[in-house]
């Protein structure tokens, strides 16, 4: 059983670590002040690959689902993230996201019944503080927007995740996965119209490489991967995960961009590997049920079977 959940958690890992080179591959192949653009051609070409090698479509409850989980997982949190990297450097931008932990623990409490400890609000306050170590810079300009966005980013992604937890479709994990990334495409298209005007005309072979490592390595691969591991691991343990990007972006920039690398910067990814490996070690309990008088109370776990299906 733990050997099984390691196995899990490794291969889930890979998601945010690939997501971790997102702005190399960005600022390296892609054209210049296109970001949304990029959110757009990462999502939903890998959305409708997917959804014709599956050949299922949403039925029932599903099509309104599958738009909520695209939008939260998808497509707003793609919008806010980019948002918040304009208008704020990248080292507060990723701190602030770094709340994710907390904001996943917090509403898995109060949506799935899991128990909040102590030792995961610790650890996620160490995780916040080690991707500060990482990135942020000493007098980084701070705008109200941006960090709103970033903060914003943070809570649609975790509303995504435990809904995600919560609403476990009967499909076939590529069909579902499909879903979410062409309702959260489709969601980007007139956003990135109106904000950044009409796509480019001309494409170089490195932006059509970058295009499609992000679509094809970067989206139909790796949220595979995500909401894979998401059917089988609690929701806090699997946002905890999403702190790997900061480590691997820094990473990616000194060894391929030569960048300098601190001994605080060094410092600051030991904390947030060792804030991930606790809080991989506890496993979730489920909070005592509260008193409801003479019914029983609406049920917010997830239902037994359909977790299983």
């Amino acid at each position: 059983m733990l050997s099984n959940r390691l196995a899990v958690l490794l291969t889930t890992a890979l998601a945010p670590a690939v997501w971790g080179t997102t702005y190399l591959v960005t600022t390296e192949l892609l054209p210049p002040h296109r970001p949304l653009l990029a959110a757009v051609i990462r999502c939903l070409p890998a959305g409708l690959l997917l959804i014709a090698l599956t050949r299922a479509l949403p039925k029932g409850d599903w099509w309104w689902r599958a738009l909520v989980l695209g939008a939260l997982n998808i497509g707003a949190f793609q919008a806010l993230l980019f948002i918040a990297a304009y208008r704020l450097p990248g080292g507060i931008a990723a701190t602030v996201g770094a709340v994710q932990p907390l904001v996943t623990a917090g509403l898995s409490a109060a949506l799935l019944g899991d128990r909040l400890t102590l030792r995961t609000v610790l650890s996620g306050i160490a995780g916040v503080a080690g991707v500060s170590l990482l990135v942020l810079r000493a007098g980084a300009r701070l705008d109200a927007a941006g960090v709103a966005a970033a903060l914003g980013g943070a809570v649609v992604m975790a509303f995504g995740v435990v809904l995600s937890k919560r609403w476990v479709s009967p499909a076939p994990l590529l069909a579902t996965t499909g879903w979410q990334l062409t309702a959260g495409g489709l969601l980007l298209v007139p956003v990135t119209l109106l904000s950044e005007g009409a796509p480019p005309t001309h494409y170089t072979a490195d932006n059509l490489l970058g295009y499609a490592y992000l679509c094809l390595i970067g989206a139909a691969l790796t949220y595979a991967v995500w909401f894979r591991g998401l059917r089988s691991l609690p929701p806090t343990s699997l946002s905890f995960l999403s702190l790997l990007s900061p480590v691997v972006a820094t990473l990616a920039g000194w060894l391929v961009l030569g960048q300098d690398l601190s001994p605080l910067q060094a410092l600051g990814a030991l904390v947030v590997l060792g804030s991930l490996i606790v809080a991989q070690t506890q496993r979730p309990r489920r909070a005592a049920p509260p008193p409801t008088g003479p019914g029983p109370g609406p049920d917010l776990r997830p239902d037994p079977v359909r977790e299983n299906a």
